[in-house]
């Protein structure tokens, strides 16, 4: 795109442009959000796998799951956090 046509755009309509880049930030925010479920969800589900396959080795890998866990669910916060400043920026 020509940096050119930007410019005289946002000078027309500088303020509806700037609201339509955070609403559409903001949704594109939101589904960061859903990333890290499908990582938890995986990680449980082969930390489970492998308890059953090696019980002897539980204690490791529920710690490890639990700290895998506990990352993936800040990153999502952390998405939604974003996503929820860039909405109210919007009023």
């Amino acid at each position: 795109m020509d940096p050119v046509l930007i410019a005289q755009a946002a000078g027309e309509h500088g303020d509806s442009l700037a609201k339509m880049g955070l609403a559409i930030g903001a949704g594109l925010a939101v589904t960061g959000v859903g990333g890290p479920a499908i990582g938890v969800g995986l990680a449980a589900s082969k930390s489970l796998e492998g308890m059953a396959r090696q019980p002897e080795a539980t204690g490791r890998l529920l710690a490890n799951t639990l700290i895998f866990a506990a990352l993936s669910e800040a990153l999502g916060l952390f998405a939604f956090l974003i996503a929820i400043l860039l909405f109210l920026q919007l009023q």
